[in-house]
């Protein structure tokens, strides 16, 4: 390892574990206000009208009249309302908000609002919708050829289910409006998504609108779209209130059932196989977006470019598309469509493997792209696939070799066991263009007379480190101590737009502009004197243009890589299992703290395992989501896997910082297949869909009794 990435006790440790940091709701100024939203009990609905119950002074309503700019919160489509106004279109809607300075009798006066609604048919399942959001398609080749001259054609379809961000602190903002000027602050990941958000719903000019992120409890995806929402809706709550500040600030219940998810998704796969080779996929992506269009657009996007996994297709044909349900909306979540789209290709290549009687891990390196070798999107793997290598870590690790034998023989007895492995990648940055036409990030340096130097940058740190990191590079190019070097919580007042924290982006991306701004900085440097440096991005000269509307180019300049095996052990009588045991190696590219590197691959894999074992969540058939607390939404602790072993494979790559690529989301968007191929070996059938229970165990051990019979 390099000398960046020795580890550093991290920036934020001490006010977060001495207490002084302050979350949104440490905040306690003079006036505060309450805000609670009134929220449709339909799925879908006319709004016939309001009645208030009689509210003492100084407690107000707000609702879509009272939004003084445009009654949409902009974030790609713009359909989401900040107040619904004719119609509801999901159980959780918002119609307008209670406001008052008693938090409990806000509560109560919510509580009593009685609307009128004339209840409309609604569609709550994926399988029902019939209308699509989004739609795209691309391929290449002559796969209907392929079919025809292939040895075997497989086709399969493959179920995913929701899954919930489960960070510790829940959505909360506050918001206040002095001098013609609102400030809203709290909890959240992008300040400028917030800020152009509040900038069309208010109305108000960019300089008369302020963002500031406050310590951040976890986001995983779930502050990136939806704290837009709620900052319009309080902020408006905030001019309304004269000059008082309001907070909203979710209970756990009001935050899982109603805040955005994981997109569930239905891929049908078919695929050609000739020669032991696959020479065909065509794919068909559906994602449920829920009832507005969030982030759907781009998390379907990433979705399908990555449904034919790490492996070469000469012939491909892939669409996709976002449905309208009327489920509460989804939207970002670590990994970002991929998780959906890599479980199903990487259980089709299992599948397809045994039926051939060979071992699934040999099949897939076979199969596997080099670098050079075309992407989905007829882009290029413009640095090393170093998958091959990957494995044989994790084989090593893991004794892959030696258990999956064993197991693949007939087992008896109560208790069965099975090891499966997964390979895939994650595609580092923005999809396509985004980052050259969209974000173009811009990012400062602050040199202070006294010699130390602040980073101006609109990241925020959720947890990943990031505060950490990026002064660990300025530091180490102005060859100054760590603590000469500091990063406050972003403020739009302060910070230029160096982007959102999203899109494993932050270290690749805006890291190395601040490498660069240093080394500038480092060549002006005046001693006793301020000075400002500031970077843009430009896009590498290697990378091929992207293009949305064919799907060519491009979609990432490089690629994060992961393998790993997971070993389970079934307990026959009560369809049960027990993780014994998962292994991973990851390529990163050069980690620039390695403890904070490891802590985020071990957590992002226990994520994905969750994902497919324990997180079952789903929408009834009115449309509500019923696992709304952490008494019947499960998710993994640490002693729900034993044994967990991670090691690192560094790929440099020569345009992210000192060698370093995207991590945050790699780690999860493999794992459940692993975990699954695992079942699969220990139940001795084919699984299509997750999360898999003890039920659905059972189910299969019943079945497979009735054969045997």
């Amino acid at each position: 390892m390099l000398d960046i990435s020795r580890s550093v006790a991290k920036k934020d440790h001490a006010p977060k574990t001495n207490g002084s940091a302050m979350y949104v709701g440490d905040f306690a100024p003079d006036g505060l206000l309450y805000g609670q939203l009134v929220r449709s009990p339909y799925a879908r609905a006319k709004v016939l009208g309001i009645t208030l119950p009689p509210l003492p002074e100084g407690y107000f309503t707000v609702d879509a009249s009272d939004v003084p700019g445009v009654n949409q919160v902009h974030i790609v489509k713009d359909d989401t309302p900040v107040f619904a106004e004719d119609t509801v279109e999901f159980i959780g809607d918002p119609v307008l908000m209670l406001v008052g300075p008693n938090e409990e009798e806000v509560a109560r006066l919510a509580a009593a609002v009685q609307v009128a609604y004339e209840p409309l048919p609604a569609v709550t399942d994926i399988q029902s919708a019939d209308t699509a959001f989004f739609t795209y398609q691309f391929g290449r080749g002559d796969v209907a050829q392929a079919f025809h001259t292939a040895d075997k054609v497989y086709e399969e379809s493959f179920e995913t289910g929701y899954q919930e961000q489960a960070y510790l602190e829940t959505q909360g903002l506050m918001a206040d409006y002095v001098d013609g000027k609102v400030t809203v602050h709290g909890s959240l990941q992008c300040p400028y998504y917030i800020h152009g958000a509040l900038i069309k719903a208010l109305g108000l000019s960019p300089d008369r609108v302020r963002v500031v992120q406050d310590a951040t409890g976890g986001g995983f995806g779930g502050k990136e779209d939806y704290p837009s929402i709620l900052a319009c809706q309080v902020a408006v709550a905030a001019i309304k209130a004269n000059g008082k500040p309001v907070r909203v600030w979710f209970g756990r219940r009001e935050d899982i059932e109603f805040t955005s998810k994981r997109h569930p998704s239905l891929c049908v796969y078919k695929v050609a196989v000739k020669d032991g080779r696959v020479t065909a996929m065509d794919i068909d992506v559906t994602f449920n977006a829920g009832a507005y269009t969030t982030l759907s657009a781009v998390v379907l996007q990433r979705g399908i470019i990555a449904s034919p996994g790490v492996y070469e297709v000469p012939n491909l044909r892939v669409q996709g598309r976002a449905v309208k349900t009327n489920t509460v909306p989804n939207g970002a979540y670590r990994g970002f469509g991929a998780p959906q789209t890599f479980f199903a290709v990487e259980m089709m290549m299992d599948h397809i493997a045994r039926d051939r009687g060979e071992d699934p891990l040999k099949f897939k390196l076979a199969n596997a792209s080099v670098q050079g070798a075309m992407t989905s999107t007829s882009g290029r793997y413009h640095f090393p696939v170093p998958l091959p290598r990957m494995a044989e870590t994790v084989r090593h690790m893991s004794g892959y070799d030696q258990k999956w034998q064993a197991y693949a023989a007939p087992q008896t007895g109560r208790y069965r066991k099975g090891i499966g492995m997964s390979i895939w990648f994650h595609g580092a940055g923005f999809t396509g263009s985004g980052e050259r036409d969209h974000i173009k990030a811009v990012t400062k340096l602050h040199k202070y007379a006294d010699g130390r130097v602040e980073i101006l940058a609109s990241q925020a740190e959720i947890g990943q480190g990031i505060c950490t990191t990026l002064c660990k590079i300025v530091a180490n190019e102005l060859n100054l101590p760590l603590d000469s070097v500091f990063y406050e919580y972003p403020d739009t007042d302060r910070v230029p737009d160096s982007g959102p924290t999203v899109a494993s982006r932050s270290l690749m991306t805006v890291g190395e502009l601040l490498r660069r701004a240093a080394i500038r900085l480092r060549s002006q440097w005046r001693d006793g004197e301020e000075q400002v440096v500031e970077e843009h991005f430009t896009e590498p000269d290697f990378v091929i243009p992207f293009h949305i509307e064919t799907f060519e180019g491009d979609a990432y300049p490089t690629y994060a890589w992961a393998a790993c095996a997971a070993e389970v052990t079934v307990d026959t009588l009560t369809g049960v299992n027990s993780l014994t045991g998962v292994w991973a190696c990851f390529d990163v590219g050069t980690p620039m703290d390695e403890n904070i590197v490891m802590g985020q691959m071990e957590g992002g894999l226990l994520q994905g395992l969750g994902y497919a074992s324990m997180e079952q969540m789903a929408a009834d058939r009115q449309g509500r989501i019923r696992n709304n607390s952490f008494t019947d939404y499960i998710i993994p602790t640490s002693v729900d896997v034993p044994v967990m072993q991670v090691k690192l494979h560094v790929e440099e790559y020569p345009h992210g910082p000192y060698g370093a690529k995207g991590a945050g989301e790699l780690p999860l968007v493999g794992a459940a297949a692993a975990y699954m191929a695992a079942m699969e070996q220990a139940l001795g059938a084919n699984i299509r869909h997750i999360p898999f229970s003890a039920e659905d165990a059972l189910h299969i051990l019943t079945e497979n009794q009735k054969e045997v019979r």
